[in-house]
């Protein structure tokens, strides 16, 4: 029996990395010839950065219109969609037998939601935790903690 091909997606709102497990003792490596990037820009950048105001009718008061998006969490979903239609295409070309996620919880949220049948049904595990700027020996000790590979 061949030994499972494990990707392992890293990933925050702002960057991710691919690593690979080709088997027991292997070590980990960057499965991917690049990370992926997605530069948040400051939310009064993305749209309004107050709230507006309105005015009641029946007297002198005033209220702050709550802002009806979320630009942030919506930059967070347009990073998670990218990550899976990557990660979708290759499961597709079956480079990978089991997937793992590793994210912080929101983030793991969204990643869960966006992905593809094909990534989804190779869906072997997840850690919810913030380790993009953790070693790969680190990242490595935490899969095997959870026994993930």
């Amino acid at each position: 029996m061949l030994p499972k091909r494990t990707w392992i997606l890293v990933a925050d709102a702002t960057r991710a990395r691919v690593l690979k497990d080709e088997g027991r003792g292997a070590g980990l490596e960057p499965a991917l010839d690049r990370g992926f990037h997605h530069p948040l820009e400051p939310v009064h950048e993305m749209g309004s950065e107050r709230p507006g105001h309105g005015h009641q009718s029946a007297n002198a008061g005033r209220f702050a219109i709550e802002p009806r998006a979320d630009w942030a969490r919506a930059e967070h979903r347009h990073f998670a969609d990218e990550l899976s239609h990557a990660l979708e295409a290759h499961a597709r070309a079956k480079d990978f037998d089991r997937l793992v996620l590793i994210a912080p919880s929101r983030m793991l949220g969204e990643l869960r939601h966006a992905l593809g049948r094909d990534a989804r049904a190779l869906l072997h595990g997840e850690i919810a935790k913030d380790l993009t700027e953790h070693s790969v020996q680190t990242v490595a000790e935490h899969l095997i903690e959870h026994r993930l590979i």
